[in-house]
């Protein structure tokens, strides 16, 4: 009998209403964002503005619409119309989905879950600002056997974090700038509601893997990472995830329209990242690098 011979069956009936989700990625076959062969959801929109956003596209909730200049015609008249764009150099970028339509598409590959101990995580954005399809969609999940995780920022109400914490495996929390008022100018973020959100997941038995980005300029000094393994000390945690900045996103910068402020930095080296992994493992953490 093969992996895929006998399909997952739910034993629990679960009625639901209209509730949809904007989602602008599925990305299929992810190695990161949780073990195994992962899919990954991005949900669209997000209340923070990081300077290294590699998903550009993530940040607003609305449908955006894109010209693709190396698939366009140039037709004299130009639509502006997905639908009627010949050579589909027009693209929509986000797409409301029912739970329905979302579990029918992620369980495309459930085989691939079942062989690798993978399974589905939701991502951003930020997956909290669409919280109560989020936790809908993790229950289905979760009643098939399919093993969930959560990418989030933690920067919500408390119980709407907790709740949907809750219907999944494991929490990837991102940790970024620990300075109060830095987080707030440069990230429109609030700190101290991050980090009591982070501690209260621990404290309720919620798996929590800390991330950290290793921005230069913003995350990537020993002063930060130490008030992130000042801060985490007492959660006993064992394992963190450094994830050193890239350039991956500045072609989507391109494709909006918008300005990439990170344009000429250069990726951090493994001379920068060293001494931020030795601190983390000096305190006794398994560090992984790229999540």
């Amino acid at each position: 009998m093969t992996l895929s011979a006998v399909p997952r069956i739910s034993c629990e009936v679960i009625e639901e209403g209209e509730v949809k989700a904007r989602i602008f990625n599925i990305q299929r076959y992810s190695l990161n964002d949780g073990n195994g062969i992962r899919t990954v959801v991005f949900f669209k929109g997000c209340p923070h503005y990081c300077p290294w956003c590699a998903n550009p596209e993530s940040i607003s909730g609305r449908i955006e619409t894109v010209r693709r200049l190396s698939k366009c015609l140039h037709c004299p008249t130009c639509q502006n119309d997905v639908d009627e764009c010949p050579s589909g150099a027009m693209e929509s970028i986000g797409r409301d989905y029912s739970l329905a339509e979302l579990e029918k598409e992620v369980l495309k590959d459930d085989v691939f879950f079942r062989s690798s101990k993978g399974g589905v995580t939701l991502s951003g954005g930020e997956v909290l600002m669409q919280t109560d399809f989020a936790t809908r969609f993790l229950k289905r999940l979760k009643a098939l056997g399919i093993h969930t995780a959560i990418e989030t920022a933690g920067d919500a109400a408390s119980e709407k974090v907790l709740t949907l914490a809750r219907q999944c495996d494991e929490v990837l929390f991102d940790l970024k700038i620990m300075d109060t008022e830095k987080a707030k100018s440069v990230l429109n973020m609030n700190q101290p509601r991050v980090l009591v959100n982070l501690k209260l997941l621990v404290e309720s038995g919620i798996r929590v893997i800390p991330r950290v980005p290793l921005i230069p300029g913003y995350t990537l000094e020993q002063g930060n990472m130490a008030a992130i393994l000042q801060f985490l000390a007492p959660l006993k945690l064992t394992e963190i995830h450094l994830l050193p900045f890239h350039q991956y996103g500045e072609a989507k910068y391109q494709l909006l329209g918008r300005t990439w402020t990170m344009r000429g930095i250069e990726p951090p080296d493994a001379s920068e990242i060293a001494p931020l992994r030795q601190m983390a493992e000096s305190a006794g953490y398994h560090v992984t690098i790229g999540g």
